[in-house]
């Protein structure tokens, strides 16, 4: 996600009301140092949240082609790394859909990542965290997409 510029947020703050201001800026004052890709993705981005989650989704698909993988050590890191931009990206959206599916395409690259990440407690564990944090956030879905997101979810993970 590229962040606009100081023009372009202005520009794009000229066009709200005065009462979308003041809801903005209530939401601004939640957080500290994203506030320019907050108001970027309010702004430009909230209106077309599939393009949203491909454009964080390719930005996910840069940041694993860049792991270190010589050590479990720099995959960790890298793993972690990934997570805490997704969660930021998902607090950005307040959106379950987009919450989920953000977090299986994470734990679908994050299986099929070569060397494998069950060799290491660590990483599975990560993935066992976030597997359930998926079935928590799919359980406040609508019934339909609930069953769309646990098929995808099933075929994902390997049977145990």
């Amino acid at each position: 996600m590229k962040t606009a510029t100081i023009k372009e947020i202005r520009t794009g703050l000229e066009e709200l009301s005065p009462s979308g201001l003041k809801e903005l800026c209530l939401r601004l004052s939640r957080f500290k140092k994203e506030n320019k890709e907050l108001l970027t993705y309010i702004l430009f981005e909230s209106s077309d949240e599939g393009n949203y989650v491909e454009g964080v989704k390719t930005e996910i698909d840069k940041m694993f082609a860049e792991i270190n993988s010589s050590s479990f050590y720099f995959i960790k890191k890298s793993a972690r790394k990934i997570l805490k931009y997704i969660k930021t990206r998902i607090r950005y959206s307040q959106n379950k859909e987009t919450e989920v599916e953000l977090l299986i395409y994470f734990c679908g690259k994050l299986l099929s990542f070569k060397p494998s990440i069950k060799d290491n407690t660590a990483l599975a564990n990560l993935l066992e965290r976030q597997i359930n944090s998926i079935r928590k956030s799919i359980s406040s879905l609508h019934r339909d997409l609930r069953y769309d997101y646990e098929l995808e979810l099933g075929n994902m993970l390997p049977p145990y």
